[in-house]
């Protein structure tokens, strides 16, 4: 239950500090004193949305602090052990609003998303108000109501996998049976290319290593066309066409011609002398270039016999890229995605090929999937039936005393066809009334004024509490609007709710205040020229004069004390 609340800086509140036992509490105050502020401010601490408008004039951050002890078996232990959060017999919710709408929540100072303060919350407190009415004229909440009165939790919960299994399951089913269709269209396309994609066998990485090997092989190419070229100037393939080599010979026989024979008894002058000299180094010379050209001559042979390059390995590399270049360009794919695209194609095959029993094993999924969902739906279909009539009888018990002593109420459950089957179950069920006599009953929303519907909600609390894990709840002004003997019923029935755990009620209903346990009152003072909320504890005489002023107005006279004792007495 909530122990304590502790507020700083919201609104019209400075600074609160309120302790709550278990029971009926009840809020009283005149209009505008802040009773609302108060719910405002521990819905900031269980997770609602934060406004910076909701900080206090001159403050730079609003604080809201609630302390909770749920008892040792409360969901909200489990809760925080799927959050990871280690905590001790309490648990605190604190938030922290700045004056630019920021905000930041924490469970027992540790900081937190503000979901998850929001999902402890809901299991910490259940707050009634004018909205949860308008929710109960929605028929989208019935089935769970529903559920929640027959103890159909798991019932429920295992309809809800069944239908998500089966959900997946027809999902499986369908996109086998899409992928059969497709690859049934292509038949002929895809036993085409997988025949001219596994005849071309391409390998991963092949392009890269064909380009580098065409690379390669072109230098070596332009190597042995540039050497042959050399070869080629030093010995000319026509023989006729000289050449180096030719020429020195020639050379040499034409300074052979030039020199002069003699007879043996002549002697060269000085001049002859000198040439005949220079002749013999220069046909020395002459032997020594053609030795050189030798030498090149067979150094050029032995480079290309070396490179022995076959111009059919650079043809055949070239063929084999550009077949794979163009085989990419057909399929619309990188070449390295080749081998990849023949896989899918051989998969496709196969499962074109392996369809039939593909098809047939999804099929019994599916099946056994909506069997098992139907079972589950049939079993909480008739847990809903059976729980029906004793909601329906339970809520008439309520209704009589709150002026609804005519009122009819039925809960309908109809079938649905298959094609509406959800994850709620296989029917839908509605709560219908019939407020008076003759009158067919008809939708609450339709039917039930807000009034009614607050009456509606409240014996459905009554009858529902014992089933909410929520041990705190907070009933927002659900006397609005009536008053009297109604009145003194809701509060009867208040005070029957806090039999067991905490209630917290703002209420205007003397009737109401009277059955309190605890009496708080809400008022508005004035402290410095500025409005601030204050919360005072009332007992003894103190309580009398306010349950005075809520049955008489602004003058409370003796009889409205007197009345006051009665109420009081009576509660």
């Amino acid at each position: 239950m909530l122990s304590a609340l502790s507020i700083r800086d919201v609104v019209l509140i400075e600074r609160l500090d309120l302790d709550f036992d278990a029971g009926l509490t009840v809020l009283t105050g005149e209009t505008g004193a802040g009773k609302s502020i108060l719910l405002d401010s521990l819905g900031l601490a269980l997770g609602v949305r934060a406004e910076g408008a909701m900080v206090r004039t001159g403050a730079e951050q609003a604080s809201v602090v609630a302390l909770f002890t749920p008892p040792p078996a409360h969901p909200a232990w489990a809760f925080l052990a799927e959050q990871g959060i280690a905590s001790g017999a309490e648990i605190m919710l604190r938030r922290v609003i700045s004056r630019e709408g920021r905000s930041r929540a924490f469970i027992d100072d540790q900081p937190v998303a503000v979901g998850v303060l929001r999902g402890l919350g809901a299991l910490l407190v259940e707050v009634q108000g004018q909205h949860e009415q308008m929710a109960l004229a929605d028929p989208a909440a019935h089935a769970a109501l529903l559920d929640e009165f027959g103890g159909a939790h798991d019932l429920a919960a295992a309809v809800a996998a069944g239908w998500r299994r089966w959900r997946a399951a027809l999902a499986a089913l369908e996109e086998v049976k899409a992928a059969q269709a497709a690859a049934a269209r292509d038949a002929d396309w895809l036993a085409h290319a997988e025949a001219e994609l596994s005849a071309l066998a391409p390998a991963p990485d092949e392009e890269t290593h064909l380009a580098g090997a065409r690379q390669r092989l072109q230098q070596k190419t332009r190597e042995a066309e540039a050497l042959a070229q050399a070869l080629a100037e030093l010995v000319p393939r026509d023989r006729r066409q000289g050449g180096p080599a030719a020429s020195l010979r020639a050379c040499a026989r034409l300074i052979e011609r030039a020199t002069p024979r003699r007879a043996p008894e002549e002697t060269p002058d000085a001049a002859e002398a000198a040439v005949a000299g220079l002749r013999a180094e220069l046909l020395a010379a002459i032997g020594r270039a053609e030795d050189a050209l030798a030498e090149a001559e067979r150094l050029l042979e032995t480079a290309l016999t070396t490179l022995a390059i076959d111009p059919q390995h650079l043809e055949t590399a070239e063929e084999r890229l550009f077949a794979l270049r163009a085989a990419a360009r057909k399929y619309q794919v990188p070449v390295a995605e080749l081998p990849a695209l023949l896989e899918d194609l051989r998969r496709r095959r196969a499962m074109l090929d392996e369809g039939a029993a593909r098809l047939e094993a999804r099929a019994a999924e599916a099946a056994s999937a909506r069997a098992a969902y139907l079972e589950a739906a049939a079993r909480l279909a008739a847990r809903r039936a059976e729980a029906a009539g004793r909601l329906e009888r339970a809520i008439m018990r309520e209704l009589a005393p709150l002026k609804f002593a005519a009122a009819r109420v039925k809960v309908e459950i109809t079938p649905l066809d298959e094609a509406a089957f959800g994850a709620s179950g296989t029917e839908t069920v509605r709560f219908l009334i019939a407020t008076n006599p003759g009158e067919a009953p008809g939708p609450l929303g339709r039917i039930a004024s807000g009034g009614e519907l607050s009456r509606l909600m409240l014996a459905l609390k009554v009858v529902l509490a014992r089933f909410s894990p929520a041990q705190t709840l907070i009933f927002d002004e659900v006397d609005a609007g009536i008053g009297g003997a109604t009145a003194a019923a809701v509060g009867e029935r208040l005070a029957r709710v806090a039999d067991g755990r905490q209630v917290l009620v703002v209420t205007h209903s003397p009737q109401v205040a009277a059955r309190g346990t605890r009496h708080l009152r809400v008022a508005k003072t004035l402290k410095g020229g500025r409005a601030s909320t204050m919360i005072e504890p009332l007992t003894g005489r103190a309580r009398r004069e306010e349950i005075a002023r809520m049955l008489a107005g602004e003058t409370i006279t003796e009889a409205a004390r007197a009345a006051a004792d009665d109420l009081l007495g009576a509660a």
